[in-house]
């Protein structure tokens, strides 16, 4: 009987101690998973405002790919998404406070942001590109990147790579681009 009481207090114990550490962890995930978040350091400033005035944000769809929707794993792979949310935020953290915004070269950090940036993390939103009404090569293109011959490998990226992050006096919604054409777009 003593052993099962011993069991018993040790479980509660580890549940009244995990439930907090948890809901902590927990909510410090999801408070500094926002853009605004993002945007309260000094060099992200610029990378949130391109990406307000981008289709990401401003589309016919009423979709919004934050921050974690590109630059992360998905977040069905947990210890994937944790640590590279973790990795992501100490580099930040430590550049903000070591080389801060004066040092910050938005041109080569896109540069280096863009080449971590992985098919699998557009296609969480963008997943049925192989059916493209009216757009017979953009379907051709997406077949070739989705099941490339071997040696012919693409990223989204290589042609989808100014669509974010690109300074504009103006918020680019797609379903307008006739209307926008001649602005230098």
């Amino acid at each position: 009987m003593k052993k099962h009481l011993r069991s018993i207090v040790l479980v509660a114990l580890g549940v009244i101690i995990s439930f907090p550490v948890f809901s902590i962890s927990y909510y410090t995930m999801v408070r500094t998973s926002t853009p605004g978040f993002c945007a309260s350091c000094h060099e992200i400033e610029f990378a949130y405002n391109t990406w307000r005035s981008s289709t990401h944000v401003n589309n016919a769809h009423g979709f919004v790919a934050d921050c974690m929707d590109c630059h992360l794993p998905a977040p069905q792979d947990t210890v994937d998404f944790f640590y590279s949310k973790t990795a992501h935020g100490i580099k930040d953290i430590v550049i903000h406070f070591i080389d801060g915004a004066e040092a910050y070269d938005h041109e080569k950090n896109r540069e280096r942001a863009w080449a971590t940036i992985k098919n699998e993390q557009c296609q969480k939103c963008h997943r049925n590109i192989l059916y493209i009404p009216n757009k017979r090569g953009a379907m051709l293109a997406h077949r070739a990147a989705l099941y490339p011959r071997p040696g012919y490998e693409k990223r989204c990226l290589d042609c989808h790579k100014n669509l974010v992050h690109n300074e504009k006096s103006y918020f680019q919604y797609k379903q307008y681009r006739e209307n926008y054409r001649g602005l230098g777009s």
